[in-house]
C-alpha cells in the first residue's frame, strides 16, 4: 500500500519541490497552503503521516498540531525556518514525531518520513512463503498494558493515546523494569537509518509521556529519571 503524505506551508516553492522529490521516491502527496483548510481535510481524511511548517500566517503549525492531537494520532514531522530550540521543545510537546529545522535536505527528509512509516505502518500481510507470524502479546507492568500489534497503550484501565516514538520509547524503558536506559540508547530505538538526533530530543517526549500519564494518574511516577545516566522504568 502506498503511503500518503502531506505537506502543509505557505511556501509554495517548498510545496512544489518536496513533493516532487516524495512523489518521486513513490508517495501519495497533499499539499496544503493554509493550515485551516488542512485542518479539516486532515482530521476527515488522515495521510499516513503530515509534514507541518512552524512558522505560517493564521494558524501556525504549532496550534494546528494541538487541534490535529485532539482529533488524530498520525506521525508528524515539523519544519521551521529557525535553529530555535524552543521551537523544537514545544513541537515535541505538543506531541511531534519529529523535528527538521530549514534549510533542510530533502534526502535527510525522505529518511526520516520512512523510518517513521516503518515504525508506525502495517505488517506485511501474510503469504504462503511469508506466513503469518503470531502476534506479540500485550506487555503488562503492574498499571501498565502494552499491546504492541494494536498500538494501544492503556494505565490502570484507562487510554492513553502516544505517537510512535512515545511508544517506542516507553516499550523500551517497561520491557526491563528496573534497569537503565541512557539517552543514546533511546535514541537508537527511536530514531534509526543513521538520522541525527540531538539527545535533549528524549528529555522532551519523557516529558510528554509523563504528562499524558499524569493526567490520567496524578501520582505517575513510573518513569524514573537518574541524573547523568538516563532514564528507567520502576512498575512498583
Amino acid at each position: 500500500m502506498t503511503a500518503t503524505i502531506a505537506l502543509v506551508d505557505d511556501d509554495r516553492n517548498i510545496l512544489t519541490s518536496v513533493s516532487i522529490a516524495l512523489q518521486t521516491e513513490g508517495f501519495l502527496v497533499r499539499v496544503y497552503n493554509d493550515s485551516e483548510a488542512a485542518l479539516k481535510a486532515l482530521v476527515d481524511n488522515p495521510p499516513e503521516l503530515a509534514v507541518l511548517d512552524i512558522k505560517m500566517p493564521r494558524m501556525d503549525g504549532m496550534e494546528l498540531l494541538r487541534r490535529l492531537r485532539e482529533k488524530t494520532d498520525f506521525p508528524v514531522i515539523f519544519l521551521t525556518s529557525k535553529d530555535d530550540e524552543l521551537d523544537e521543545a514545544l513541537g515535541l510537546a505538543l506531541g511531534a514525531d519529529d523535528y527538521i529545522a530549514k534549510p533542510f535536505s530533502q534526502r535527510l527528509l525522505i529518511a526520516r518520513i520512512r523510518a517513521i512509516l516503518r515504525r508506525s505502518g502495517p505488517r506485511e500481510a501474510p503469504s504462503a512463503t511469508h506466513p503469518a507470524e503470531p502476534e506479540p502479546e500485550p506487555m503488562i507492568r503492574g498499571k501498565l498494558r502494552m499491546d504492541p500489534a494494536r498500538h494501544k497503550v492503556n494505565w490502570d484501565g484507562q487510554l492513553v493515546t502516544l505517537t510512535v516514538t512515545e511508544f517506542l520509547i516507553l516499550e523500551a524503558l517497561a520491557t526491563r523494569p528496573g534497569f537503565v536506559k541512557s539517552r543514546d540508547q533511546l535514541l537508537d530505538i527511536a530514531y534509526q537509518d543513521d538520522v541525527y538526533v540531538d539527545d535533549r530530543t528524549i528529555d522532551s517526549h519523557i516529558k510528554r509521556l509523563r504528562r499524558k500519564f499524569r493526567q490520567i494518574d496524578p501520582h505517575f511516577d513510573a518513569i524514573q529519571t537518574l541524573y547523568g545516566v538516563g532514564y528507567r522504568f520502576d512498575e512498583e
